[in-house]
């Protein structure tokens, strides 16, 4: 389809610059593009394939003649416009935990259950940037050797909160350099040489949101709602990049040698996993790229059946506004866009 219109909601934040950028690289197809965001970005000026566009502030009527609508914004804007923008006639992608676990929403990562879209019901959602490059490096193991348990431990950047949080790390670092106090406001502690325990509100069970996401997600995504998941999400002084490090409990035996192997061979999964030359993903490489990295693969020393692993992606590109693009691709290539009877 080549003359695709789109809307992007949260144009102006970190995602949406990120989103604007790929949406240029990967020549995506589109005829017409809305850009979106609050009250205070309007009439902000920005260019996308060398046209300068002015910014609109998001409204009900935002999302007449559109047929996809990108989401970047909070959980209110997307809880609120999504089904606007549906009502209007536009299919829309949400980058927000709101639909995540909606059993009627896709939530989908393309090379891994791409298929799901076509029981759209004009929204797909995108996972938690942390979810989308765990589950990247864990299907190709799942689907040749089922996985039982997952232990991962992540190490986020602060662009995952946003722009203000990336500015937050920069001010407090330079005073603290300087010798002057790091005030702390996105954050309720320091962030600059410093890391948090805690990434978003903590649950009755001691598990924060961003934990419960991951697990409730991969299994979605995977669809295996019966493999045991605990995680623990910490927020580190990086600005770009999400690290984890993930131990997995298979079905059967196997080896480094043969995980890597799969892993270099599923689209979208580089292996960097070289230790005798220091060779391993790192947060400062990964940003700006489009892969998810894979390395210091080995045995899980405390399980005959376990291997431990390090992955590192780009938290705003495949973490969130890569994958959001490649879902609309997907959507073209399979002739998903809404009809009337899609949208009941």
């Amino acid at each position: 389809m080549q003359n695709c219109r789109i809307a992007v909601v949260g144009a102006t934040g970190a995602v949406g610059r990120v989103f604007l950028k790929i949406l240029e690289e990967r020549n995506f197809p589109f005829s017409d593009i809305r850009l979106l965001a609050s009250k205070r970005s309007h009439g902000k000026k920005m260019v996308v394939k060398g046209q300068e566009l002015t910014v609109e502030e998001t409204t009900r009527e935002s999302f007449r003649d559109i047929d996809i609508a990108f989401i970047s914004a909070s959980g209110a804007v997307s809880r609120l416009y999504a089904p606007i923008a549906v009502e209007a006639g536009a299919l829309v992608i949400d980058d927000s935990s709101v639909f995540r676990m909606d059993p009627r929403v896709p939530l989908v990562v393309p090379e891994i259950n791409a298929d799901d879209l076509t029981h759209h019901r004009g929204i797909a959602a995108i996972p938690n940037c942390s979810t989308t490059q765990m589950v990247m490096a864990l299907y190709p193991l799942h689907r040749v050797n089922p996985i039982k348990r997952i232990i991962v431990d992540t190490y986020q950047s602060v662009s995952g909160t946003g722009t203000a949080a990336i500015e937050e790390l920069k001010l407090q670092a330079g005073n603290i350099l300087q010798g002057a106090d790091a005030k702390a406001s996105v954050y309720p502690h320091q962030i600059a040489f410093n890391v948090l325990p805690h990434i978003d509100s903590f649950m009755d069970n001691g598990y924060t949101k961003e934990e419960w996401k991951m697990v409730e997600e991969t299994r979605k995504i995977m669809h295996a709602p019966d493999i045991a998941i605990s995680a623990t999400c910490v927020r580190v002084p990086v600005y770009t990049s999400h690290s984890e490090a993930v131990h997995i409990e298979l079905t059967d035996p196997m080896s480094p040698e043969e995980a890597r192997e799969i892993l270099s061979r599923f689209p979208g999964v580089k292996v960097v996993d070289d230790p005798s030359s220091n060779t391993y993903p790192m947060p400062w490489d990964a940003a700006g790229r489009d892969d998810v990295f894979v390395g210091r693969i080995r045995r899980d020393a405390s399980n005959p059946r376990g291997l431990a692993m390090w992955i590192v992606s780009d938290n705003l590109r495949k973490g969130a506004a890569l994958d959001a693009i490649q879902i609309a691709e997907e959507i073209l290539k399979r002739d998903l866009l809404l009809t009337p009877s899609r949208r009941r």
